[in-house]
């Protein structure tokens, strides 16, 4: 690889860090248009396990929106170790996760780590994620109603009814 090569290179890389690294802060900060923004147009792969998985930027958007868009939903999103691998016009990645999400509600406390796998296509001189698939490692979920933290669980990925994303919207 010569030296332009390279170079173009780690400019990619740093755009697709730049990509993923806004997605978190759109999605902490309740941007659905520019989540959206983050993803290609047509058909995709988003595989977000008890979230749902989506064929379109729109569908996943309109989910996001009636979850986490609401005032009782304070969310983080901590990116971490990327590998990030570029062959010309596309890419993949993996992405280290700790999430942390303040539900006001329903009083309760989630504390997630897993991994993204991502891959990215370059449309138009942009990257845009074309798929991604979550993967949780570890859990926490706590019930902060009494003022006290009570654990509901702690441990790998939790069971279904201990973690139902749905009641977000409740």
């Amino acid at each position: 690889m010569d030296f332009s090569q390279r170079l173009q290179a780690l400019e990619d890389i740093e755009a697709i860090k730049r990509l993923k690294y806004d997605y978190f802060f759109f999605c902490d900060h309740k941007q659905p248009n520019k989540v959206k923004d983050c993803f290609m147009e047509g058909e995709v792969k988003i595989d977000y396990g008890r979230i749902g998985c989506f064929d379109n930027r729109e569908t996943l958007v309109a989910v996001f929106s009636q979850l986490a868009c609401a005032e009782n939903i304070v969310e983080m999103h901590h990116a971490q170790n990327p590998r990030i691998d570029v062959d010309g016009d596309s890419a993949n990645g993996v992405w280290g996760i700790y999430y942390y999400m303040i539900d006001t509600l329903q009083n309760s406390v989630t504390q997630l780590g897993g991994y993204y796998e991502d891959e990215y296509r370059k449309i138009e001189s942009n990257w845009k994620i074309s798929a991604t698939v979550f993967h949780v490692t570890s859990t926490v979920l706590t019930d902060i109603a009494s003022g006290v933290a009570n654990i509901i669980f702690a441990g790998g990925a939790a069971p279904a009814e201990l973690d139902d994303p749905s009641k977000q919207a409740s």
